[in-house]
């Protein structure tokens, strides 16, 4: 990574004899895709903004096995599973914070199953966590005022229950939050999950994309925030296919707070 993040890995604070506070596991799109990348680094310039304790796997991280178990292949979900397992437990994390609902769905109710088990955080509900403790400050800035709607992941919301977390941020960034007809428990997938992500699509009328993505245009907004790399791509590939697609962003809700703070 660029930009002079402090990027540490969990070899070098074991090399130290510490442990973070926390192992950011960045997860596959965060660590290869393009766009995904940017939320990443948004990510680690908060954290490295306000000083928090934290590490990254590095090359010694894989793939949770999400995509795999959700196109049914169980033996390579396990594979992949007990490798990451057998790394997570050799340096004790407790406490994992991701940016991907897909991982933070698989290492939070499938890991414990194979003898992984940790605290395991979505980065909204980290921040907001921070947020309770004085830690982080996030104003409104750039975003004051503007109209923005949130996209439910699917693997956020309606799998684990989690609503008010980036609600809650947008909110301290002093934005008009708008909700799309089918929200929180009712919200509408993307439609990347369950591996559909990786394959060519059915035979229908209307991409799933492209059906969420004009329920969040409906609403008029001026950015469209997700909290999943999946769902960004998504709604991003939906929001390019409509007219005035320069007046709508699809960002992440931890971009938006690291924008706004100018970092």
């Amino acid at each position: 990574m660029s930009d002079n993040l402090k990027v540490p890995t969990m070899a070098s604070y074991l090399a130290e004899g510490k442990q973070p506070e926390v192992l950011f596991w960045v997860g596959c799109a965060g660590s290869f895709d393009d766009r995904a990348k940017k939320i990443t680094k948004a990510f680690v310039k908060i954290l490295n903004n306000i000083n928090v304790d934290f590490a990254v796997l590095g090359t010694e991280e894989g793939c949770t096995g999400d995509p795999a178990k959700r196109a049914g292949n169980e033996f390579l979900f396990q594979m992949q599973a007990m490798t990451n397992i057998e790394v997570l437990n050799a340096y004790e994390v407790k406490k994992i914070v991701t940016a991907c609902p897909h991982c933070f769905n698989t290492i939070k109710n499938e890991y414990p199953a194979l003898g992984g088990k940790y605290e395991v955080i979505h980065h909204t509900q980290f921040l907001k966590q921070l947020l309770n403790e004085g830690r982080l400050k996030v104003e409104g800035g750039k975003y004051k005022g503007k109209k923005i709607t949130f996209h439910d992941p699917c693997y956020l919301g309606r799998a684990n229950g989690e609503y008010e977390a980036p609600r809650d941020l947008l909110r301290k960034l002093e934005v008009e939050l708008v909700e799309m007809k089918s929200c929180k428990s009712k919200g509408l997938c993307c439609g990347a999950g369950g591996a559909q992500m990786f394959k060519d699509a059915e035979k229908g009328d209307k991409e799933v994309n492209i059906h969420r993505t004009e329920q969040a245009v409906e609403v008029k907004p001026e950015v469209i925030a997700a909290g999943c790399p999946f769902c960004n791509t998504m709604m991003t590939d939906g929001v390019k296919n409509k007219e005035k697609q320069d007046e709508i962003e699809v960002l992440d809700v931890v971009e938006m707070i690291a924008n706004a703070d100018d970092l």
